[in-house]
């Protein structure tokens, strides 16, 4: 079994000296007490409390974007050399940061520090990727006879309000903001409560970096509350949002209101397809590492195992087999390889998947509770999983893999094309052909094949169905923020 190295301190009024002062920013100024309130940010491995985020009131919120509407008429015109410098500088300074910011994801987080340092590094790689592409985003202009010039300008769009999620609390608003400003826009941004530490850093690098007061401001709040009063004001001209399927909806339904251009980066229940014409030991040692990375917290986590029935059972005893020896601790602990969940809520809907899945015959081969302090759960492996079940219909969003046997090629992509999720998929095969053509029938934004890694820094990130639309990466992501203007002159 995983050996456990969980913390003994369970106070409810111990604070973390590694955990940084919270804040929010404000038209260039840092608020720390919020107008309604505040609300207490708990440690998932040993459920202490880690500080105090403010909430903001309507007056606040106002205040934040009515800054953002300002600083937008200025920074719309700073050159994109001049807004790609100060977003260079910034990712320079969380490189330099970050021990002090992975410290305090993986407090508030439950990630691994390992992970923490890795997702610091990769959010530095994408603002520097995205500052480059704010020199690289032109318009066209063409000269129709001898007086008419024809010019498709490409301008920004305007005050953005953005809204990101817990599990990645620092690469998703990295993702959002560089953006947004490389394209010259403004923005409000909502990250969650739970984690609000990696997005304050984020933000203390921007300011430190030389950002003018106004064009990123942060705000807390009760969710509903927050996103339904910055999305209604006139001065945002884009919705940026990142998190569940149904929220996302919900999102949605209040930004075409105002016929507001929204992104969607939502829900998935990544399909994996594993041949019998590939090695199933080497594919379970390499899908561990993906499956249980922030304790399978993840939207692209692969979670659905359909494998040929000829090498079912012996990919089943190699992932289980690796499974059982991961060292699941406090991620504060340099030995974990995987945290706890993030909060109760996953713990709760982990246990209900895998009765559930129990109670339909399928066998729970691998995992289960751990005893002791925080929301720790084995990594835990399900082996011939009915579709019926659960947990092959919603998405886990925790450390459960699932794996079900299959004969046939059309009837493996009818079984993965199923839901109405369509993120990110999996192929392993040792076929040119099959690596060819079941990819392109698959219904998911990015697939990757023999491999579990999607793209990096420069390339497209986005989903398809109610997994959402657009893109959070590569040169796309810089034309979210951005509109096209026709100019004809005579």
């Amino acid at each position: 079994m995983s050996i456990q190295l969980h913390s003994t301190d369970s106070s409810t009024d111990a604070t973390d000296r590694r955990y940084p002062q919270l804040a929010m920013l404000i038209d260039g100024r840092w608020v720390e007490t919020g107008g309604s309130g505040s609300r207490q940010v708990e440690n998932p491995a040993t459920l202490s409390i880690l500080g105090n985020v403010p909430l903001a009131d309507e007056q606040q919120l106002d205040a934040a974007l009515a800054a953002a509407g300002r600083a937008f008429g200025t920074w719309r015109l700073v050159s994109p050399r001049d807004r790609a410098g100060v977003l260079h500088r910034a990712a320079a300074l969380l490189r330099e940061r970050t021990e002090t910011i992975a410290t305090a994801m993986t407090l508030e987080n439950g990630k691994p520090l390992r992970e923490s340092r890795d997702e610091v590094a990769f959010s530095a790689d994408i603002i520097d990727f995205l500052a480059g592409e704010a020199q690289r985003s032109f318009g066209t202009s063409t000269i129709d006879g001898a007086t008419r010039r024809v010019t498709l300008s490409v301008e920004p769009i305007g005050p953005v309000a953005a809204f990101t999620p817990w599990n990645y609390p620092l690469i998703v608003p990295a993702r959002k903001i560089a953006a947004a400003l490389a394209a010259g826009c403004t923005m409000v941004i909502k990250p969650d409560e739970e984690t609000p530490a990696s997005a304050v850093e984020l933000a203390r690098a921007l300011v430190d970096a030389g950002l003018p007061a106004g064009v990123v401001n942060v705000v807390f709040g009760e969710p509903a509350r927050v996103s339904a009063h910055l999305i209604a004001s006139p001065v945002v001209r884009k919705v940026s949002f990142t998190g569940s399927t149904s929220v996302g909806k919900h999102i949605a339904a209040l930004a075409s209101a105002g016929a507001k251009r929204t992104m969607l980066e939502l829900g998935g229940h990544a399909p994996v397809i594993v041949f019998d014409d590939v090695d199933p030991v080497a594919v379970a040692q390499q899908a561990i590492g993906s499956k249980f990375h922030n304790a399978g917290q993840s939207c692209g986590s692969p979670t659905r195992f359909y494998v040929h029935q000829g090498v079912h059972d012996e990919f089943v005893g190699a992932l289980s087999e690796a499974a059982s020896r991961l060292v699941v601790a406090d991620g504060i602990d340099e030995r974990a390889q995987m945290g706890p969940l993030a909060n109760v809520r996953r713990l709760d809907a982990v246990r209900r998947l895998i009765v559930d899945a129990a109670g339909r015959n399928a066998s729970v081969v691998t995992g289960g509770a751990l005893d002791g302090i925080g929301h720790f759960w084995a990594p835990t492996v399900i082996a011939n999983v009915d579709d019926d079940a659960q947990s092959m219909n919603e998405e886990p969003f925790g450390p459960i893999a699932l794996t079900a046997p299959f004969t046939d090629t059309d009837e493996v992509i009818a079984r993965a094309n199923r839901l109405p999720y369509g993120l990110a998929a999996y192929v392993f095969t040792g076929s040119a052909r099959t690596a060819a053509l079941v990819p392109r029938a698959l219904e998911v934004g990015m697939v990757g094949v023999n491999h579990f890694s999607l793209g990096g820094e420069d390339t497209f990130f986005g989903g398809v169905k109610e997994s959402g639309y657009g893109s959070e990466g590569g040169a796309e992501a810089v034309h979210e923020y951005q509109i096209r203007k026709l100019i004809d002159e005579a």
